[in-house]
């Protein structure tokens, strides 16, 4: 990921989004056998993840989890 570089969210980047309720979360989009939510890496399968593929630093995009949906705001994306 250190490679790569942009603000269009692809497999590898690390973002920070920001929901209604102002709290912060980071993630980091990575391949399913390197998932781990206790260190904020998420498969890029994930419904969070699919939410956020393709996007761009300062979009709004909403998440479909199993408990309802959530809008969300891209902050920053990086490549660590």
């Amino acid at each position: 990921p250190k490679t790569q570089s942009g603000k269009k969210i692809v497999f590898g980047a690390t973002v920070t989004l920001v929901d209604e309720d102002g709290v912060e979360v980071q993630y980091q989009i990575v391949g399913e056998d390197e998932s781990d939510i206790k260190n904020s890496k998420i498969s890029w399968k994930s419904p969070v993840a699919k939410a956020l593929l393709g996007k761009n630093e300062g979009d709004e995009t909403v998440i479909r989890k199993p408990n309802g949906e959530q809008t969300v705001e891209i902050l920053k994306v990086e490549f660590k």
